[in-house]
Formats: C-alpha cells, sequence, structure tokens
C-alpha cells in the first residue's frame, strides 16, 4: 500500500457511502485561518436538537447543545459527564449528555486570548479522580502574558487544580511548569495522562516562518542547554512533545539529547495537535504546510524533520523557505507569499538536510508531487481549504472489545477541513498502517476533538465556533451546520 492516501482508495470510500463522491479530492490545510475572539458561549445553549450529520450505517446522531466558546478539549469523566475546555470563554466546563446541561468548573480570567490559537487549552484528568485516593486533579494548560503592563508577551503553563464533588468546581491552583512558549498560532497544547503516570504536551512551533510570524526563526530544531534547563529557561521547547512528572519536573529516565536531559521528549514538530497511546506506544497526529499531514510514531529523542522536512523526505511539493535569513533583503519590508518566496528568502530542497535521528511519518494526507496546484479554484479563493491537507486536530485510541465492529486497535483522528473523523489502524507492530482511512461521520463543520463513552458505543465530537471547512461536497464555505457543539454519533448496531 502507499503510505499517503490515494485517489483510488477514496474513490473506493466514496462508492461505499462513507464519504460523498463530489468531495473525493484532495482537501484540507495546514494553517487555520483566523478566527474571531467574539464570545458566542455567552448565550445559554440551545435545546437539543437532531444534528444534520452524514450517518454511517448503524449509527444515530443528534446535537447536544451548541453556543460554545471555540470548544478546545472534551473528555469523558468519571462523573458520567463530559469535561470541555473553552479556549475564547476561558472555562472549564462539565456537560451532561444526556440534555446538554452546562456547569462552570472554573473561569481562568488570567488566560490571554486575542487570536486564533490561544487561551484555554489543553486538558487531562488524573486516573484517580473521584476514585477516592485523593488525587482528584484536573490539569489544564493556557497562554498568558507576562507582563500585562507592557508589550504583549505571551507564554503557557500548565496548571493543577483540584475538583470539589460537592461544589462541582474546580480549586487550589497550582501551577506546575511555567514560561513555555506561547503564541496565537500553532500552540498545539495536546494534554496527555500516561500510562507510565506522566504528562505528554505538545508544543508547537507558534507559527513561526509565516504569516504576521514570517520573520521569526523556527525553533524546532532548537535543543535547551545544560544552563537553560538549570535556570529553567524553556524557551527552545516550541516544535516539541514534552514529558513531565506530575509535579512539572524532568523525568529522570526522559531520553538525553545531544548530551542534555530536559522535558524534550522528541522534537522537530510542526503542531502536533493530536496524541494519543496505543499498545504503549505514542502516536502524534500532526499539521503538515500546504500538504503532508502526519501521523506519527513518537519514539524518545527522535528528530521529525520540521522545518527541514514536511511528511517523507522526497523533495515534492515542500522547499524550506527560511524567511527570517532573507539576504540582502532584510524579512520586514517583504510582502508574505505563501507560494513563491522573494528571491532574497534562502530555500533549501528537503534532501539537502540530513539527521541521524530522523524519523519519517507512518502515513500521511497527503504527499503530492512537485507542480501540484495549491491554488484550486473549487474554493474560490479561500485556497488553504482546498490544500492537500485534512487538519488533524485530535488523536485517540479505540481499544474497546466488545465495541463497534471492526473499530478496535484502531486512532481516530477528528479533522477541520473535512469536517470528518478518519479512522487509521496501525500494524500489530506499530511501524506502519494496516490499510486506508475510513472516513466516518462527515458534516459541514470543523471537528476539534472527541471523546468516547466507556462502552465505547457513543463517540462525542465537538466542533469549532466559526471558521471555514469544505463539508462533505468539497469547495468552500463558512457556514458551519452546528457551530461550537457537541455531536453524538451512537452506534446501534442496527443497519
Amino acid at each position: 500500500m502507499s503510505a499517503s492516501l490515494s485517489r483510488r482508495s477514496t474513490v473506493f470510500l466514496a462508492q461505499v457511502g462513507l464519504i460523498s463522491a463530489a468531495s473525493w479530492s484532495f482537501i484540507g490545510c495546514g494553517s487555520e485561518g483566523p478566527f474571531g475572539a467574539h464570545d458566542p458561549g455567552a448565550a445559554e445553549s440551545a435545546p437539543v436538537a437532531e444534528a444534520r450529520a452524514g450517518l454511517d450505517a448503524g449509527f444515530t446522531s443528534r446535537e447536544i447543545l451548541r453556543g460554545l466558546s471555540f470548544p478546545m478539549r472534551i473528555v469523558w469523566g468519571p462523573d458520567g459527564y463530559l469535561w470541555l475546555t473553552e479556549r475564547v470563554g476561558k472555562r472549564v466546563v462539565r456537560v451532561r449528555p444526556s440534555d446538554g446541561q452546562k456547569t462552570t468548573a472554573v473561569t481562568i480570567n488570567e488566560a490571554y486570548q486575542s487570536g486564533g490559537q490561544d487561551g484555554v487549552l489543553g486538558l487531562a484528568l488524573h486516573p484517580d479522580l473521584l476514585q477516592g485516593t485523593g488525587n482528584d486533579y484536573v490539569y489544564v494548560s493556557y497562554t498568558y502574558d507576562v507582563d500585562p503592563n507592557a508589550p504583549v508577551s505571551r507564554r503557557a503553563k500548565i496548571r493543577r487544580y483540584t475538583y470539589n464533588a460537592t461544589t462541582e468546581t474546580l480549586g487550589s491552583p497550582v501551577d506546575i511548569i511555567t514560561g513555555l512558549p506561547g503564541s496565537d498560532d500553532h500552540n498545539s497544547a495536546r494534554l496527555l495522562f500516561g500510562p507510565d503516570q506522566k504528562l505528554y504536551y505538545t508544543v508547537g512551533d507558534q507559527g513561526n516562518n509565516q504569516f504576521n510570524r514570517k520573520c521569526l526563526p523556527v525553533g524546532a530544531q532548537d535543543l535547551p542547554t545544560a544552563t537553560e534547563v538549570a535556570e529553567e529557561n524553556w524557551s527552545t521547547y516550541a516544535g516539541k512533545i514534552l514529558r513531565l512528572n506530575l509535579d512539572g519536573s524532568i523525568p529522570g529516565d526522559n531520553p538525553q539529547i545531544a548530551g542534555v536531559r530536559s522535558h524534550v521528549y522528541s522534537y522537530g514538530h510542526r503542531n502536533p495537535q493530536g496524541l494519543s497511546f496505543l499498545d504503549g506506544k505514542l502516536y502524534a497526529a500532526e499539521h503538515g504546510p500546504k500538504s503532508d499531514d502526519e501521523l506519527n510514531l513518537i519514539r524518545p529523542g527522535k528528530n521529525y524533520g520540521w522545518p527541514h522536512v514536511a511528511g517523507y523526505q522526497d523533495s515534492q511539493a515542500y522547499t524550506y523557505d527560511n524567511w527570517s535569513a532573507s539576504s540582502p533583503t532584510p524579512c520586514s519590508s517583504l510582502a508574505w507569499n505563501d507560494y513563491t518566496p522573494p528571491s532574497s528568502v534562502p530555500r533549501q530542497q528537503e534532501s539537502a538536510w540530513s539527521h541521524p535521528d530522523f524519523t519519517p511519518p507512518l502515513v500521511t494526507f497527503y504527499t503530492v508531487p512537485n507542480g501540484y496546484n495549491f491554488k484550486d479554484p473549487a474554493c474560490g479563493g479561500n485556497d488553504y481549504i482546498c490544500w492537500p491537507t485534512i487538519a488533524p486536530s485530535s488523536l485517540h485510541t479505540y481499544a474497546a472489545a466488545p465495541g463497534i465492529p471492526g473499530w478496535e486497535g484502531s486512532l481516530l483522528m477528528t479533522t477541520l477541513k473535512k469536517g470528518a473523523v478518519y479512522r487509521v489502524k496501525p500494524s500489530s507492530a506499530g511501524d506502519s498502517v494496516a490499510g486506508e482511512a475510513v472516513v466516518h461521520f462527515q458534516t459541514t463543520n470543523r471537528y476539534r476533538d472527541l471523546a468516547l463513552s466507556p462502552d465505547g458505543l457513543t463517540v462525542y465530537v465537538i466542533t469549532d465556533s466559526q471558521g471555514s471547512t469544505s463539508g462533505p461536497t468539497g469547495g468552500s464555505t463558512s457556514a458551519l451546520s452546528n457551530p461550537g457543539a457537541i455531536l453524538e454519533f451512537k452506534y446501534t448496531g442496527a443497519n
């Protein structure tokens, strides 16, 4: 099988009814585009309604509620509620799935939010939450302004709260790590409790080397020095996956990279928004630039290539255009161009770079050849929607058995540009993908994250409050069917 999904396989999926035949063309994006800071979550939730959803046979669907303020993460809690972060609303909320009743567990006023990808972000529940062990902890990440009295300087932190089951609120905040790179773009911010009782956290490349951050160098290859670690200077953590003790300290068995042990578990990442363990192996889903979204098997100490490599190291449809190194014309005087940079910007083919620890992806979405047309007229000038990516926004393990037939041992990815859940099954060894991806639940929405019921029979998907997507029929639209919502897809087994 080709490691990247092919037109042939996508047409087959359309024929069997899993995606619309009109939407086989490659669509997606690496950059998510601008979002406003308006807060639609200030209004009360709408009544439970039927979702306008594309269904697989054997599933029912409904919209549990809408009006959430840019929901970012969703987790099934041991109390039977869905726990969510609201990026713009700066809240952690709990939603009862039966009727959509929403309560606020905490509002984080310190969180700074003004752009498209900052605010209250990651969420992880301690496995012992409400189990009577005293570990009623909830971990949240968010961006903040280092000095509110000076020009904005974003950083990110991970904070631990204690849940009070009587008041149903989060309190007793403890900052376990502060001063992480923070931005209005590419924060990544996937927070995961590992089976080793460690916290894993993704930090994106901050959106550097593009748009209004074009003159800022990408630091995904930069590694911390021993002095920086001793000083708790985490400025080189952009473009990394971190592994932390629960108190924020550095695990003693973290990899030594270039002779230094830090929180860095792997590096060379662009914008990894998905992270999940399956059979003891760590996988990550990562946004590519204009092509080559990635599914990666994460190994400690390994280098995943960004910004020198996007997807496979094949010198196809990608060059590293380093705007920050523009000479003799300084970058600050240049106008951004996403397709052909000025001649003063250095360009590097993927094949010109080498590293002994480079690790290619298991699969890309999608790899395309040189000469590919990135300006598809189907998107009416909103080109990024038609770029050959799916924009994977989360990654989850489906290990339930019995559960939905055929799903066990799979990874589930929500996608922004396709408005769908992609199901991928790694091989038993975990170092390849078995078969092709299967597309589920495609609607005219931007899917941000999902949670599973304990029996594995219900999938809960949160949607972005606004933005552009392709929908089942291709092209580009900002008319979302279920903005800022929780959608429920329940397997009934009836065909």
